[in-house]
């Protein structure tokens, strides 16, 4: 009963013995999920019956399982998949792809991969280590040989196949599924590494969560003041407020308001939704004025609060704790898009990265193969920026990731939130033009962005 679960995440202490947990006042016995409690449709039942084979078998149980233990008894049939387990960071990653693989899981729906542990074409010239290069390379393989398509991007709303509104799909990658649930109206909760294979493998999906129209409520307002107006801030902006957003909503989806006059650009919404995954754990949030959904109104008990400057300013100093002297200048969390290469080739201009200072851009490689064809990669390496395909800042590693690097800048709030505990260096954060700008100094600035000056 969710009763139950809300008092076991309220305990101190918890412990299992036999078929009883007890927690606290809590002394509960655990009950045995039975798939048959699950209403299932012919295709399901053959799947159990393990008529299309046992990995097809195993992925409709846990499904089941999963259903029964999120307190519904109905599935959903789910358009596309989106791979998300796919980064080597233990081995066991590459042991349960390449099990089920062997075991000849197939994915039933179109199905995208994330980003990856290494350029996949390129990983030897790069000095990645031959042992992790091969290992992180066939963990790719193993989707691939499952059916998947090796898009190697997470950001895989960027490829011209993007879902629609109302759309159910299933990805896990956070940015993705909140981008996919915010910016498009798509149907996904944030699925666990590995419940995405499953869901990908039978197109079947628990019907709860966002999936269903009451999951989608907003029950927290966020109010943002002052009301900004156009052109008083730079694209800073959005990756501050989501990562605002999600800390002052942690666990409930947010409706923000006082933005309505603002038109913030499809990258934008990219940045904020990114920052917005870091700190909080719900799979989407709405914006008055610019969101699909935002519309709808939000519970009648939501709590409202404020986001005013001076949490703006707690925010920029939170995430610019890095050295002031800048090394390595980190774009593309999430993969950066077409419109954003172009830019950081227009503020280069001429101009080139500074002799002591990388600018290196992660990209998706249908992205990268469109800057290819317009110019824009021959432009950005005239000015020394590297274009790395396949792989993104949460999975690079060093010798890739420059290992004499110390200060690090970038545009992305959910690599400033995460940076230290990616490479043990912390971040400076500014906008697009501040990291173009810092390649070519190397140095990023001191102060506050004029619009949070007072």
């Amino acid at each position: 009963m969710p009763v139950d679960y809300e008092a076991l995440a309220r305990s101190k202490t918890a412990s299992i013995s036999g078929h009883r947990i007890k927690a606290d006042n809590l002394n509960l016995e655990l009950a045995t999920t039975r798939l048959g409690d699950i209403d299932l449709c012919e295709a399901d039942k053959a799947r159990l019956n393990n008529e299309a084979g046992p990995a097809a078998r195993m992925a409709m149980e846990i499904i089941c399982l999963m259903a029964a233990v999120g307190g519904t008894r109905q599935l959903t049939d789910v358009t596309r998949g989106h791979i998300d387990g796919c980064i080597l960071s233990h081995s066991a990653n590459l042991i349960f792809a390449e099990k089920l693989a062997d075991l000849g899981a197939k994915v039933s729906i179109p199905t995208t991969i994330n980003a990856i542990s290494v350029d996949r074409e390129n990983w030897r010239s790069q000095h990645v280590p031959n042992d992790f290069g091969n290992r992180a390379s066939r963990l790719a393989d193993a989707y691939v040989r499952m059916g998947a398509r090796p898009t190697f991007t997470c950001a895989p709303y960027l490829l011209d196949d993007a879902p629609e509104f109302g759309e159910v799909i299933g990805w896990s990658e956070s940015n993705a599924v909140i981008f996919a649930n915010t910016v498009l109206g798509a149907r996904t909760p944030k699925h666990p590494d590995y419940l995405d294979l499953f869901i990908a493998m039978t197109g079947r999906a628990p019907a709860s969560g966002v999936y269903t129209q009451e999951g989608r409520v907003a029950r927290r307002v966020l109010n943002v003041t002052p009301l900004p107006t156009p052109g008083d801030h730079d694209e800073l902006f959005w990756p501050l407020l989501g990562w605002l957003a999600g800390k002052f909503s942690p666990d409930h989806i947010p409706l923000l308001t006082g933005l309505e006059n603002l038109k913030p650009s499809t990258d934008d919404l990219k940045s904020l939704c990114a920052a917005f995954g870091t700190t909080s754990g719900v799979p989407m949030l709405h914006i008055a004025g610019h969101t699909p959904e935002a519309h709808f109104l939000p519970s009648a008990d939501a709590e409202h609060r404020s986001i005013g400057i001076p949490e703006f300013i707690s925010a920029w100093n939170e995430l610019n704790r890095g050295d002031l002297k800048i090394d390595l200048v980190a774009i593309g969390s999430p993969h950066a898009s077409i419109d954003e290469a172009r830019r950081i080739a227009d503020l280069f201009g001429e101009r080139h990265c500074n002799p002591s200072t990388q600018l290196i851009i992660t990209i998706g490689r249908e992205i990268l193969q469109a800057a290819r064809s317009e110019g824009i990669v021959d432009r950005l390496e005239r000015a020394g920026v590297r274009l790395i395909p396949d792989l993104c800042w949460c999975s690079i590693t060093e010798p890739v990731f420059p290992p004499d690097a110390e200060g690090l800048f970038t545009n992305s709030g959910k690599y400033a939130h995460y940076a230290h505990g990616l490479s043990g260096r912390h971040s400076r954060i500014g906008s697009l033009e501040d990291c173009v700008e810092t390649a070519i100094s190397g140095h990023a600035p001191e102060r506050l962005p004029k619009w949070l000056q007072n």
